[in-house]
Order: structure tokens, then sequence, then C-alpha cells
């Protein structure tokens, strides 16, 4: 999938921020790190989600913050497929987002139940 259409999906599928429910100022972020460089394999829709400038930098600056966010699903470690579910605190309900631009409602991974 080429990189624009993927950010455009990642729009249309994400209007609000999963963690505080903001609709302005969302930037688009990669649940997987692009790494130093960014490579471009990793702007799939399956990695990509719209949050609010503040936990985009809050997940990147601050330790506890980027623990969180891996046990909510908007980051995973190195370890996680792209399959793992995220949370959204809005909708109050698991998703996990596929390939071809699908968000279907899951259960919590199991190391949370």
């Amino acid at each position: 999938m080429k990189r624009l259409e993927a950010i455009r999906r990642a729009v249309e599928a994400h209007p609000y921020c999963p963690h505080c429910g903001a609709t302005n100022g969302l930037q688009t972020h990669h649940r997987a790190s692009r790494g130093m460089g960014g490579s471009k394999a990793m702007d799939r829709f399956d990695n990509l989600l719209r949050v609010c400038a503040q936990l985009n930098y809050a997940m990147e600056a601050d330790a506890a913050v980027a623990s969180e966010a891996r046990d909510m699903g908007w980051k995973l470690g190195r370890w996680d497929g792209f399959d793992a579910p995220y949370f959204d605190r809005v909708a109050m309900q698991w998703f996990v987002l596929t390939e071809n631009g699908h968000k279907i409602p899951s259960e919590p991974p199991n190391y949370l139940i």
C-alpha cells in the first residue's frame, strides 16, 4: 500500500485520539517504531493510529506513558505483531487493525485478562 493511501485510511478510521478523544491537532503515530531513517515498510494501516500531539510526544518522552501506551496497544514492542489490539478509551472497546483498512472489535490481550 502506498504511504499516502495508508495515512489517508488511518485518518478516516481514527477521527479522534483513542486516549483523550481530541479531534483537532491529531498526528499520525506508528505503533511499531519506524526506527532511525524511517522505513516506509512500517507505513501500513495496521501500524498507524491518529493520536493527539500531547500523547504522541509523551509516548516518546516519558517512560511511564510509554509503558501505559504499550499496555493499551497504542505502542508496540519489538515482540508484538501488528495484530495486537489497541484500546479506544472513547469507545471503551478493544480493536484490531487489519491490513486492508478495517477496525474490528476485539478482546483485550491475554496478558490483561
